[in-house]
């Protein structure tokens, strides 16, 4: 039995990097500290606990990571700090030897923090715990928004895929989800608690099933019949994974969003298969060709990564024109990093620095043109906007249901509020559309 005393009056600060998945698993810790009795640390004060829950997607990652380590060690002097997430799972002696680290925590271990955290007065600091970080096989689960307005729902973690360049199966572990049904609950809480979206998430999120013997479309309709949740978003989903059958279902569904991120990595097709992944440029252009059909309006967020190994300047320039064939919303660019284990090291050539910085530079530039156009074909239109819980001083905003950020006035009554706008022109960064209530 837990003590939990010793967390009465304590202060947390949690500082989360990489995806949409680590914010809900920050949320979910940062509820555990709050029920033994933690609150969130307010501005100017200094925190007893610091979380952060990091992502090593990248090596800039990695470095960015370890910044924000080294930001709160300074910012909260005395801090009992806590790093988890993936550049923890894989590099925890690397973590553990930071100055200020307390508990490097495994990805297993995370709903053990208040035993680990048990010991708080006693602790010496410089002599940081690295728990388990190996065994990765319980699903745990998360359904949290923290401070935000919307929820995150984590429906399934790990990864069976394993690309040539990608080290996320070994920080996050096999392919693992929770139930429908315990999935379901968690939406009905979440229903019961006010909240009015939520975002599902996951390391490979369309692989859901693989420990229950369900599927993903499934758990798509399950969810749908949540009587409360007024809308859903799939944070995102491979290409092979997106059925035509799923994509006409959210066409016809009221609570899921014309809303996808679908990953491409790059739109030349002997680049895909240097990174082994499971689809081609015909199948990904088919998948965005059938959204558009079904959802005109539909926004479609892509990944793509720049200057992996092997990417001649012929494969860029075929990826780029495939990319701009492509009627999408907004590019998310990476450029690529070397990950240690990983099969893509064994790959020639490699592409310099500053050629990865052009071609990165290129593809921003076509998502800003494609964002913006996508934006500006909505001006003069109605829609409906969820309003977000906005910071003092902070313009508030929301967004529509085809994921246009939308900017109104400043009201702090509106938030978690769907409201029916008309979409003006551009805030003067280009960032957003005005909304004029009606």
């Amino acid at each position: 039995m837990i003590d939990t005393t010793v967390f009465q009056d304590k202060k947390a600060a949690y500082y989360t990097l990489g995806c949409k998945l680590n914010f809900s698993e920050t949320s979910s810790i940062g509820k555990l500290l709050k029920e033994a009795g933690v609150r969130t640390v307010r501005p100017g004060e200094v925190a007893d606990i610091c979380v952060v829950n990091t992502c090593s997607v990248t090596e800039v990652a990695d470095k960015k990571c370890r910044q924000a380590i080294h930001r709160l060690v300074k910012e909260h002097p005395g801090a009992f700090v806590v790093v988890t997430g993936c550049y923890a799972q894989l590099k925890p002696d690397q973590v553990a030897a930071i100055e200020g680290v307390d508990l490097v925590l495994g990805a297993e271990q995370k709903g053990n923090l208040l035993d680990f955290l048990g010991n708080l007065e006693k602790r010496v600091h410089g002599e940081a715990i690295t728990t388990p970080m190996k065994d990765i096989r319980a699903f745990a689960p998360s359904c949290e928004r923290g401070d935000r307005t919307r929820y995150f729902l984590k429906v399934q973690d790990g990864c069976d895929y394993f690309c040539s360049y990608c080290t996320i199966p070994f920080a996050r572990g096999r392919s693992r989800n929770g139930s429908i049904a315990d999935m379901v609950k968690q939406a009905q809480e979440v229903a019961a608690e006010g909240g009015k979206e939520i975002v599902i998430t996951g390391v490979n999120t369309g692989d859901f099933g693989k420990s229950t013997g369900e599927c993903f479309f499934d758990l798509v309709k399950a969810l749908d019949a949540v009587e409360g949740i007024e809308r859903y978003r799939i944070s995102s989903i491979e290409p092979n994974l997106l059925t035509d059958e799923m994509i006409e279902y959210v066409a016809a569904s009221r609570r899921f969003m014309p809303h996808f991120h679908i990953p491409l990595q790059s739109g030349c097709d002997e680049v895909l298969r240097l990174m082994r992944r499971r689809y081609d440029t015909a199948l990904f252009a088919r998948k965005i060709q059938h959204v558009k059909a079904c959802m005109p309006d539909a926004f479609i967020g892509v990944d793509v990564i720049v200057g992996t190994r092997g990417e001649l300047p012929e494969y860029f320039e075929e990826a780029y024109r495939f990319i701009d064939g492509l009627d999408i919303s907004q590019l998310h660019v990476f450029s690529y990093s070397e990950r240690p284990g990983t099969q893509a090291l064994k790959i020639e050539p490699v592409v310099p620095a500053e050629v990865k910085h052009e071609r990165s530079q290129r593809l921003l530039a076509l998502s800003e043109e494609k964002l913006r156009d996508f934006y500006a074909r909505h001006i003069g239109r109605e829609a409906v906007v969820l309003m977000e819980h906005a910071k003092p001083g902070v313009v508030m905003h929301g967004f529509t249901d085809n994921y246009i950020r939308v900017e109104l006035e400043q009201d702090n009554r509106l938030d978690n509020q769907l409201l029916r706008v008309r979409l003006g022109d551009f805030n003067e960064d280009g960032t957003a559309l005005k909304g004029i209530r009606l």
